[in-house]
């Protein structure tokens, strides 16, 4: 009897163990290495969307191991430091000069002016194996464009396809249609070696309890409105030195303000391409203006920019608090422990769902200032020397095509959208928006039931 007890204890749970699931991992599995500073819900059903989708097509999951040590800032100089680490090794052991300055002679965004550090220079970006030049991760995920455009420039990212270039249907479909474009509206939304994959706006986020409270009737619409003494020590602000998200949108506040003196001082927009087209023709010119640009422009952009700066300073002087977690604000906003902040649309967007009760008025609200705020790319870049490059190329070819892009707007439980979080951010590619194009018109309209923002309407649509 206790022969036969002691063999059902052991066969049992084998009996009873479940199939293994979709997405499941196990040791000797596809395995990829990621840094980001996405947070828990993004790296929660990209990691397990992934390994769903890499299962289907390629018959075994693949687990990612994600990386968090902080904001872009902060990932920005850890790669470097690896790469400089990386490089002085490398070199060393190949028996080549490595001079005092060398880390900075090989990240230089440009060429060295010395012939010595110049051939250094192109000996770094001639080395993408792991076992000569590596930070040890695959992909830097995240973050905006300015610090993917500068980890490009530095030479710590590589483009993800060689001459071929990327398969069809990422950024233009077979019939040449453009899916993901270069650039829109003024902002840059991939380059050689980044690739954007999801779009970010900037905004405020409020609590209309916490309003009421400090006696504000008119709930927050502009940036100006931020500045208003009643907010003393009741706004949740972030350090741009520590997000470029975040230090995007107090560049988007100059912005503003620099667009609002042009305009108020008489000229039209054809006139803004016109110069600001001169000034990009005339990028070295180092004192003066370019022919053709009037002195009252440059001076209506000047007075722009001192009144963009001036509002952010009372807006600082306005806070509670400055943060390195830029999601600490609108968590903050929910709970009523600010009246309001600056956020990033997805951020406030997602904790304006999470703090509202089912069936009752939002606890939090988040609304993007009409003319001051633009939509920027959250690109995904290919660290050089990436360990697991073939799979970190499957990654961003899952981010870039359909199903990926599903992942960002689907609501919960809807097929092919998320399994636990609504991340409430805007897709990128063309064929989730409105379009006169009838079959990416076609497209959206598949999309549109299941999304959990209304992307066709004017206010949301990222193309218009």
């Amino acid at each position: 009897m206790a022969i036969l007890l002691a063999i059902a204890v052991v066969v049992l749970p084998f009996l009873f163990r479940r199939a293994p699931e979709v997405g499941d991992w196990s040791p000797g599995d596809p395995e990829l290495i990621i840094v980001t500073p996405h947070n828990e819900a993004i790296r929660h059903e990209f990691g397990e969307g992934f390994s769903r989708w890499h299962q289907a097509r390629f018959g075994r999951p693949a687990r990612i191991d994600w990386r968090v040590i902080g904001g872009t800032t902060e990932i920005m100089r850890y790669l470097a430091s690896e790469y400089a680490a990386s490089a002085r090794r490398f070199f060393k052991v190949q028996g080549a000069a490595w001079p005092a300055d060398g880390a900075q002679a090989v990240l230089a965004g440009s060429r060295p002016d010395d012939e010595a550090r110049w051939a250094l220079w192109q000996a770094f970006r001639a080395c993408d194996a792991p076992d000569e030049i590596t930070c040890r991760i695959d992909l830097f995920f995240g973050g905006g464009v300015y610090d993917h455009a500068k980890a490009e420039r530095q030479g710590l990212t590589v483009a993800a396809w060689g001459a071929a270039g990327p398969p069809a249907g990422l950024f233009e479909d077979a019939a040449g249609r453009e899916l993901i474009p270069v650039a829109m509206n003024g902002e840059v939304w991939r380059g050689t070696a980044y690739y954007g994959c999801v779009l970010s706006a900037f905004g405020i986020c409020y609590n209309p309890e916490r309003l009421a409270d400090l006696g504000i009737g008119r709930p927050p619409a502009v940036w100006e409105d931020l500045a208003d003494a009643r907010y003393a020590g009741h706004l949740g602000l972030a350090d741009p030195t520590k997000s470029g998200s975040v230090a995007k949108a107090y560049e988007m506040i100059i912005h503003a303000r620099c667009a609002r003196h042009v305009a108020e001082s008489g000229f039209s927009r054809e006139q803004v391409r016109r110069y600001e087209a001169l000034f990009a023709q005339a990028a070295a010119l180092t004192n003066g203006l370019p022919a053709g640009v009037p002195p009252a422009y440059q001076e209506a952009v000047e007075q722009g920019w001192l009144a963009g700066v001036n509002l952010v300073r009372l807006i600082g002087a306005n806070a509670r608090y400055v943060t390195d977690a830029a999601g600490k604000v609108p968590n903050d906003v929910g709970m009523g422990a600010a009246a309001a902040g600056v956020v990033i649309d997805f951020y406030g967007r997602l904790q304006s769902e999470l703090s509202s009760p089912p069936g009752r008025a939002p606890v939090m609200t988040y609304v993007t200032p009409v003319g001051g705020s633009s939509v920027t790319a959250d690109p995904v870049s290919l660290l050089r020397g990436a360990p697991h490059r073939a799979l970190a190329v499957r990654f961003i070819e899952y981010l870039l095509g359909e199903e990926g892009q599903r992942l960002w707007d689907y609501r919960v439980g809807e097929p092919g959208g998320p399994v636990r979080y609504a991340l409430r951010r805007l897709p990128i590619r063309r064929d989730f928006y409105p379009s006169a194009d009838p079959l990416l018109q076609a497209a959206q309209e598949r999309h549109r039931p299941h999304l959990a923002d209304p992307l066709w309407q004017p206010e949301v649509d990222a193309y218009r």
